[in-house]
């Protein structure tokens, strides 16, 4: 989702507004302008969760501190330790 789900979306309400508003073709038991709303609908409602994905998605996460803590053995059997904390 993201980004390109909000092109897709609005292309299907683009899509959609051409084929109610546009279109005056009606089939037998089918209705272009139907579908049209539909896709409409469905790239509005696409739009709004792509967005909202977009902007949680582009958000800090965490606080920014890091800390690590390590601790290394040489050859001779002498330990060391180092922790470290950064923001």
């Amino acid at each position: 989702m993201g980004l390109a789900g909000m092109v897709l979306s609005a292309i299907a309400a683009a899509a959609g507004a051409i084929m109610y508003w546009a279109v005056t073709y009606q089939g037998h038991g089918f209705r272009l302008s139907t579908v049209g709303l539909i896709l409409m609908i469905a790239g509005a409602a696409g739009f709004v969760v792509s967005t909202i994905v977009f902007a949680v998605s582009r958000r800090e996460v965490g606080t920014g501190r890091h800390s690590m803590s390590r601790e290394t053995t040489d050859s001779e059997g002498r330990s060391t330790s180092v922790h470290e904390e950064r923001k």
